[in-house]
Order: C-alpha cells, then structure tokens, then sequence
C-alpha cells in the first residue's frame, strides 16, 4: 500500500512537535481511513464518552499518525479511537502526524500504540500479535537454511515471538498460544471475549478443524455446557485422529464436570426448615460453619480417645 504515487501532505498551517521534529497537520476526517484489517474494536462505551467530551473542552491532545495512500487520502496509523471520538464530537478535521512507512513498519506500529490501551480482549491481542509476528519475520528476511521447517524461524538467535513477548511482558509460548486464537471460528472467539470459553479450553480447540468447530457450537448449545480443559484436550486428540464426529462430542460435552461432582448444594427451601424466618442468607451460613466446626472439633475429641 505504500508504494506507488503518493497523496500529498494537505497545504495546512501546521506545527512541529518535539519528539521527532515532525510536522503536525490538520486533516479533514473524511480524508483518514482505518488502517486494513485493524483488529482492534472501537466501542462506544463510557471510556470513549469520556474521550468525546475530553475532545469537545480540550480538542485533540495527541495527534494521530497516518501515512499516505497512493490511491489518495491517508491511512490511520494510530488514533482510531480520537478519529471515531472527532466524529461524535462533530468535529471535521483532526490534528495528524504524517509519515512515510511501508507496510510492516506502519503494521508494527500500528499494532504496538494500540497494545499500550487497558482491557485489551483476547481476539484483539491474538490477530494483533499474528499481524506484528508476519511483519517481523518479513522484515528480518528468510531464515536460515538449518532453521528451515520451524514453525517460528530463528534469527539472530531469538524468535521472532520472543521478540514480541519481551516487548510486551510475555513469554513467547504464551503469544503463541494467543496467535492460536486465530483459527477459531467467529462465534468460538466471540464466546473467549465474552469469557464463556476460558483461554486454556479456547487454544485447544484452535486445533479442531472449522466443519468440527461448528459442529461443537451444535453440541455446546444442546447440552448447554462449555468445554473444560481437559475435554477440550480430548477433543483436539480425537480431531487429530480422525475419530472426533458430532455424537462424540455431545457424549463430550454432556459429562458432568468434577467441579459440578464436588458441588454440594443446598437450596434456600430445604434450609428455611432448620432457620427462624428473620435469619439472612448470611446469618444462616455463618451459622452452617460455625456448627460444622464444631462437629468437627468433637470429632477430632472422640477420635484422639
């Protein structure tokens, strides 16, 4: 995308910002286009009210980057939130550092003023780490013969993934695991953002091929249960082997789980029947333990005699 004729920096009073000497420009929004495939969601949310209203008193405080496309208009490198926060707030241009970059230096760039955000979610860390690992590994050039046939080549004595992982607090098996993230299907990724499939269970079932996936949202939705590690383990195996088919994981997904096994509950109705009417929820299971000490105190007794 960077190569090719090149749009032209808009004829605009501008200033110089201090860091790197660059010029900042106002650009009109509808000139500044998202950057391809951007993994990151922009929400409307509290925070981003927070941030139209901060634009509306203060205006921009950081200007966005954005880089020049041959086809005319400027890609968004960063600032894609105060974009969408410019919009609401009705505003029509926006304060715009504006560098040259080819594809993988503005995709790591990109990627890496975007990670700096909180509550981060895992489909947004997981295309974001796959896009910046493909980046890298185009920049550092083909690896060396005796490194051939890895699945993440070596340079200079460290994989690309550990690069990522240094940069952003992790090991590098852990960024794997989130770059796994990817080849799930929409509707398995949505549930890990939503925290119905926990990311353990969710980088196994990464390895079920996309008929299998679909066919677990099936098995997920008739048993009303979510995997556990070790069936969504089992599940991999099977797929792997060539044995995994629907009635299997409906058998799967419908054994109880030992947490549910180790569960004793009491329903409020059973419990009323041993409590005065006035005793809270609370009063009654501190009554519960205080009586199970004691039980287990006189047993202790009985059993030192």
């Amino acid at each position: 995308m960077a190569n090719g004729k090149k749009s032209e920096i808009p004829d605009m009073e501008g200033s110089l910002t201090d860091a790197r000497n660059e010029m900042v420009v106002d650009i009109p929004l509808t000139e500044l286009h998202p950057f391809r495939d951007h993994p990151f969601k922009i929400l409307d949310d509290a925070k981003m009210d927070d941030t139209v209203e901060s634009i509306r008193e203060h205006g921009v405080m950081i200007p966005a980057i954005a880089r020049p496309q041959p086809e005319g208009g400027f890609e968004l490198v960063s600032g894609h939130r105060r974009h969408h926060a410019c919009e609401r707030a009705g505003l029509t241009t926006m304060p715009v550092i504006v560098r040259d970059l080819d594809d993988d230096a503005a995709t790591i760039l990109m990627v890496d003023s975007n990670l700096q955000r909180e509550n981060i979610l895992p489909s947004e860390r997981a295309f974001a780490y796959k896009m910046k690992l493909d980046a890298l590994n185009r920049q550092r050039g083909r690896p060396r013969k005796e490194n051939v046939g890895q699945v993440v080549p070596l340079f200079s004595g460290m994989r690309s993934t550990e690069i990522i992982g240094e940069q952003v607090g992790e090991s590098y098996k852990q960024v794997q695991r989130y770059i796994r993230l990817t080849a799930l299907i929409p509707e398995l990724l949505d549930m890990v953002d939503n925290r119905i499939i926990a990311f353990n269970p969710a980088v196994e079932l990464s390895y079920l091929k996309t008929d299998e996936q679909h066919m677990l949202l099936e098995a997920m939705d008739s048993e009303q249960a979510t995997p556990s590690l070790s069936q969504a383990q089992r599940l991999k195996k099977l797929s792997q082997a060539g044995r995994l088919d629907q009635g299997i994981m409906v058998a799967i997904m419908s054994e109880e789980k030992k947490s549910e096994q180790d569960r004793v509950t009491l329903s409020q109705d059973v419990l009323r029947k041993y409590f005065p009417k006035s005793y809270t929820p609370k009063q009654m299971e501190d009554k519960i333990i205080q009586l199970l000490t004691a039980w287990q105190k006189r047993r202790q007794r009985e059993n030192e005699r």
